[in-house]
């Protein structure tokens, strides 16, 4: 290997770690924006998520919200209306927080392989879907609510901003990575 590509290499991954850590800030700095109208507030996470997916890759978009996830956990106020520390994970919505895990890894891998925006749409509603599994799930069990109880207070208020959100991204995300590289 000669000098040239050794650099480019160490651009490549400086380049990557510091988008990784500002996405990680950005959902840190979105994250705790939240309008609390019950059990669970609205709150921009997932936007910060799908953009970080646009940015960074599956991988690091994932990364960078474990990240985030750890800095909240050790009690740093991250999480949606500036809280943070184990008791938000063990909470009610503390299904929600993990399940954007899956959502990133789902929504990442289609944004990642699939270049048709359609597709990486479907792609992030299967993600989001998956975290409104998870999370509901842990809210019937944390709450001792219905799944009918649950899904009218903790998905069924959240569908048409989810979208919008989902939408935004497909349409910043691109364009934020364009003006990166």
């Amino acid at each position: 290997m000669n000098q040239t590509e050794t650099i480019d290499y160490k651009h490549g991954t400086t380049y990557a770690i510091t988008v990784t850590a500002l996405m990680t800030a950005v959902t840190c700095i979105l994250a705790p924006l939240s309008i609390p109208i019950g059990p669970v507030p609205i709150s921009l996470t997932n936007l910060a998520i799908y953009i970080s997916l646009y940015l960074l890759g599956w991988k690091r978009g994932t990364i960078s919200y474990l990240i985030y996830l750890l800095i909240g956990l050790v009690g740093i106020p991250v999480f949606s209306g500036f809280t943070g520390g184990p008791a938000k994970l063990a909470g009610p919505t503390g299904g929600y927080i993990i399940g954007f895990i899956a959502m990133a890894i789902i929504a990442g891998l289609v944004i990642d392989h699939f270049h048709q925006p359609w597709l990486q749409l479907i792609g992030m509603i299967v993600g989001t879907i998956i975290c409104y599994v998870l999370g509901t799930a842990w809210f019937c069990f944390e709450a001792k609510s219905t799944v009918s109880g649950a899904l009218s207070i903790c998905v069924f208020p959240f569908i048409p901003g989810d979208l919008i959100k989902m939408i935004i991204a497909m349409l910043i995300g691109p364009a934020i990575k364009k003006r990166l590289r």
